[in-house]
């Protein structure tokens, strides 16, 4: 079954995929999130996320809460540096039921003081937890190096001063700011006729104003590669290195995705984890991730290791990185670093919870989402002189930046 789509009178875009399956997965996913906030308003969109929660014009946050729970149903959210994403996985039956919420606490939430209030200390004791883990501290750390003055730099949580000074007038300015109904998605994936999930769509979402982006977001375009070093009370050393890389709908983004799983992407037999942990035992956490934004994006490597072993280990991965720059991969290895991230994908698309998600983030991005096969068919197209070119320009040795964290 392939997707099917529908755009509101307001804007709000709905994509769907029938599978024939007693749970199902819906949610509504907004193009706005931390880099979208000014400095003053930094984590505001994350404090947002916690709030919609809290009571809206009908419900206060018990019947919020109770409104899935009661019927087994899981409601969640997340934000990141560019979405905001209201989701929920419940039975068939209750598709009418979830959109409504959705559409309430979306549209309607009414940030009580008194609930706010509460909610600050919470996302402050999620800061606190958050800086007591250098191994994922770093990697916020290391955005605000690259994006330096950038409001992509800036930490998806904010400050605890920051939070602090939220009101309901700073949130509602924000939304009013930022929630563009051009620019949020229905995603949905479960047991439903097409036509009558647009009928509650119609019903529950069709009458908002219509609000549509006027403004874009400010580009990055000043990266300047730095080296810092920072004395750390932890057990081990901590170690990101990287570089700008490709936005979303850069024609180079698969071959990049490719590039990133084989140096390291989630399998053991990765090149790095190969490097590092297989033959010499210098890391127990060591992996490669790539993130693209709309405007740019970003590659880098982490590993954790003994300060004894430090510039062992940060000598291997550079030394795999010069492998990668200068020796191009032959036809077997092509071939099977291309059937592995495949394989991969299809994995991941077995979850339609995951899948739900990912194609309301393609949709809203795109305005189309690809197949499996036409994803698959992208990957199969990628040659071994292109991966040559991609890892000469992203890990060039003179535009690499390096975070560490050396335990005292």
């Amino acid at each position: 079954m392939k997707y099917q789509y529908h755009q509101l009178k307001n804007g709000i875009r709905l994509v769907h995929k029938y599978v024939d399956s007693n749970v199902a997965h819906c949610g509504l996913i907004i193009n706005t999130g931390s880099r979208d906030e000014t400095k003053a308003e930094n984590g505001i969109a994350h404090f947002i996320e916690h709030c919609i929660f809290k009571g809206t014009l009908k419900r206060k946050s018990f019947h919020i809460l109770n409104r899935l729970d009661s019927v087994g149903g899981d409601l969640n959210a997340y934000t990141t540096k560019e979405e905001t994403a209201v989701y929920a996985s419940f039975l068939k039956e209750y598709y009418s039921r979830t959109l409504e919420l959705l559409a309430d606490i979306i549209f309607n939430s009414t940030f009580p003081s008194k609930e706010l209030q509460k909610e600050k200390e919470v996302v402050i004791e999620e800061i606190n937890s958050y800086k007591d883990n250098p191994s994922e501290l770093i990697f916020d750390e290391f955005e605000q190096q690259i994006f330096e003055n950038h409001p992509i730099g800036g930490m998806i949580l904010g400050t605890p001063s920051n939070v602090r000074k939220f009101e309901s007038k700073h949130i509602f300015n924000f939304i009013k700011n930022n929630y563009h109904t051009d620019e949020m998605v229905i995603c949905s994936v479960g047991k439903i006729d097409f036509t009558h999930l647009v009928k509650l769509c119609e019903r529950y979402f069709d009458d908002f104003e219509t609000n549509n982006r006027i403004n874009q977001r400010n580009p990055f375009l000043n990266y300047h590669p730095t080296v810092i070093s920072k004395n750390k009370r932890t057990f081990q050393s901590h170690c990101l290195i990287g570089n700008i890389a490709y936005s979303v709908k850069d024609e180079r983004k698969t071959g990049l995705t490719l590039l990133n799983n084989i140096l390291g992407g989630p399998a053991s037999n990765t090149r790095l984890s190969i490097a590092l942990r297989e033959k010499n035992g210098l890391s127990y956490n060591v992996e490669s991730s790539y993130t693209p934004y709309s405007d740019t994006g970003l590659i880098n490597i982490y590993f954790g290791t003994d300060n004894k072993t430090y510039s062992k280990a940060l000598q291997a991965v550079m030394k795999e990185l010069e492998k990668l720059r200068t020796v191009k991969l032959g036809n077997n290895q092509l071939h099977n670093a291309k059937k592995q991230i495949t394989g991969q994908i299809a994995i991941a698309y077995e979850s339609n919870l995951n899948e739900m998600l990912s194609i309301g983030k393609s949709y809203m991005i795109y305005n189309k989402v690809d197949t499996i096969e036409e994803l698959c068919t992208k990957i199969k197209a990628i040659t071994a002189e292109e991966l040559i070119e991609i890892t000469n320009q992203v890990f060039d040795p003179n535009q690499l930046s390096i975070l560490s964290y050396k335990s005292k």
